[in-house]
């Protein structure tokens, strides 16, 4: 057993952030007694919307990218059919079945995981919410393009929500599409990329039909998670460099689970998907100190998604999965 647990089982940034910005958060504490600053928020909207070039008017902040998917889901589910692709990020599909009158999933078939647009265009013949995770959770898989994403919303009727919690893994976004198609919304998180999980910084770039709905919801963010986030935002380059070594990472990880007999899919994320012929894999990892995603109650036995990690974990998780691989023999 490990002394400590390797955490590869929640898609998080292996790397802490850059001192200055720990020491922005730190400074947002001294002040914990009081609410935070709406001047604070207003300059956190300016700043993500520099980032994600549009203007500030079309962003809405929320603590974590889930709350704000689950709020939309909530809120145009009455009257509205939802459609989503499965497998998809849990939570979202969890909110959906509770929320949905009618849902309608779409199955991402293995190997390809590709996405059926004839088959969700035939599903728009009524008032619809379509949300689609872009790149997909758990398969890492893209799964739209401009072309896919300007016929949906040609459909007055429908509304499409992308989440894009892995933009900066995969380099592909269609934010730049919202200011002119009032039925599109895009969720993000500085979660992932930013090493800022514990702050719970989501945000959405949101189309005109979103934004009056949304007119009145105001996120009340943590005085540290706002000043962890701006600061991050004023030199985002550490972000960058912590991506390029999460990719490199990836490609030598699945260079070595290659030569252990592992199924792997390619994933546009910080995570790979894999299916492994080793029974109970996620609990025998477990045993041994390793957190993994069990993601088989999407898909079928054998799927693993596993979070690429630092080289040292990495590292550990190759040897423990040889372990495992000889404890079945």
């Amino acid at each position: 057993m490990l002394k400590r647990a390797i955490k590869l089982n929640m898609n998080e940034m292996p790397y802490l952030p850059p001192k200055a910005i720990i020491e922005a958060a730190q400074k947002g504490l001294l002040n914990l007694n009081r609410y935070s600053n709406s001047e604070d928020i207003e300059q956190l909207r300016v700043f993500l919307a520099d980032y994600a070039e549009v203007s500030s008017e079309h962003v809405i902040l929320g603590p974590g990218s889930d709350l704000l998917l689950r709020e939309t889901i909530q809120t145009f589910a009455k009257g509205r059919k939802i459609v989503m692709v499965s497998p998809s990020f849990f939570p979202t599909v969890q909110t959906a079945k509770q929320f949905a009158t009618k849902l309608i999933s779409i199955r991402l078939s293995p190997p390809e995981f590709n996405l059926n647009l004839d088959f969700l265009m035939n599903e728009l013949n009524e008032p619809c919410l379509v949300i689609i995770d872009n790149p997909n959770n758990p398969t890492g898989k893209i799964l739209l393009d401009r072309h896919a994403v300007e016929e949906i919303i040609k459909n007055k009727n429908v509304l499409l929500l992308i989440d894009e919690a892995y933009y900066e893994y995969s380099g592909i976004t269609f934010a730049d599409m919202v200011e002119d198609r009032p039925n599109l919304a895009i969720t993000r998180t500085m979660d992932k990329a930013f090493s800022l999980a514990g702050a719970r910084v989501g945000y959405a770039i949101a189309g005109k039909v979103f934004l009056e709905t949304f007119s009145s919801f105001y996120a009340f963010l943590p005085s540290f998670s706002l000043h962890a986030a701006i600061e991050a935002l004023k030199n985002p380059e550490y972000m960058r460099r912590n991506i390029h070594r999460v990719i490199e990472e990836k490609k030598r990880e699945m260079r070595a689970l290659e030569k252990l007999d592992v199924q792997i899919f390619p994933s546009s994320t910080n995570f790979l998907l894999v299916k492994t012929m080793v029974p109970d894999a996620v609990r025998m990892l477990k045993d041994i100190g390793i957190l993994v995603s069990d993601v088989s109650n999407q898909l079928s036995a054998g799927f693993l998604r596993i979070s690429i990690g630092t080289r040292e974990d990495n590292d550990t998780f190759i040897a423990g999965y040889k372990r495992i691989l000889k404890d079945c023999d």
